[in-house]
């Protein structure tokens, strides 16, 4: 008779990539940058999603921020990637997202979809106080010295 295996959990990861930005745009001497309020949540965060099959992370970049930020906007530079572990659905994902520093160009006809209840620019200052996240909160700041270097 053979020995019996034991019967072993899975214990493969799920993976998952999504793209966003932080958007900046001018007022007067100051620059702002967009975050958004998920509905339902009282998070504050930076505009991202899903990367469909066949796109690159810049086209889910450009194509989220303009559905949850209600703004089109232009590609200055990658900024990097975020890496999390979340569990959905009792698996666990590791998830990358790529952000990158992106800038204003005019808001969308339709504005943000109903995913989102709040797509608002702030001042730095009040932008880093509000996000959730400590990775958005360091992605902020990165843009923020990025611009500094620019303009």
């Amino acid at each position: 008779m053979g020995k019996r295996r034991k019967k072993e959990k899975s214990s493969k990861v799920g993976r998952a990539f999504s793209a966003g930005g932080v958007v900046f745009k001018e007022d007067g001497d100051e620059f702002k940058f967009l975050i958004i309020k998920p509905t339902g949540t009282d998070r504050w965060q930076l505009p991202k999603g899903q990367i469909d099959e066949g796109e690159s992370s810049e086209e889910t970049a450009v194509r989220e921020v303009a559905e949850e930020g209600g703004v089109e906007t232009e590609i200055i530079k990658k900024l990097g990637d975020s890496k999390y572990f979340f569990v959905w659905e009792r698996k666990k994902i590791f998830k990358t997202v790529a952000f990158y520093l992106m800038k204003y160009v005019k808001d969308t006809k339709k504005g943000h979809d109903k995913e989102v209840d709040k797509a608002v620019f702030f001042p730095f200052k009040e932008a880093y106080e509000k996000l959730t996240f400590k990775d958005d909160k360091g992605f902020l700041r990165q843009a923020k010295e990025e611009i500094g270097i620019m303009f």
